[in-house]
């Protein structure tokens, strides 16, 4: 299945530039290791958000229903600005009482 209404997606700069890329963030600091050495770059975050929003083409599955949404897991693959690849798992949500998906988190896939 593909991610309900995935073109209309939301992925706040926030998540990107201050949580995926960020050194300093106390969860996200894991993650940006590892996007870090796919060439991603907190001042450029952009070219990140633009490659997980591509993702979202690909194959969604159904996570759990929590009390703030319906969960999906879009996998696939990512290739940084340095030319490495690597495949990762993008989360997303769809809010109770909404239609779109927002992003919450990305991360490489086992």
């Amino acid at each position: 299945m593909k991610l309900p209404n995935g073109n209309a997606a939301i992925m706040s700069p926030e998540k990107v530039r201050d949580y995926l890329l960020s050194a300093a963030h106390p969860i996200g600091r894991y993650k940006f290791t590892f996007f870090r050495s796919l060439g991603y770059q907190q001042d450029r975050w952009e070219t990140l958000d633009r490659d997980i929003r591509a993702l979202i083409a690909g194959d969604a599955k159904p996570l759990e229903l929590t009390e703030y949404g319906k969960k999906y897991a879009v996998r696939g693959i990512v290739t940084g600005p340095n030319g490495r690849s690597a495949r990762i798992v993008s989360i997303w949500i769809i809010l109770t009482a909404e239609n779109v998906p927002r992003f919450i988190t990305a991360y490489p896939e086992d």
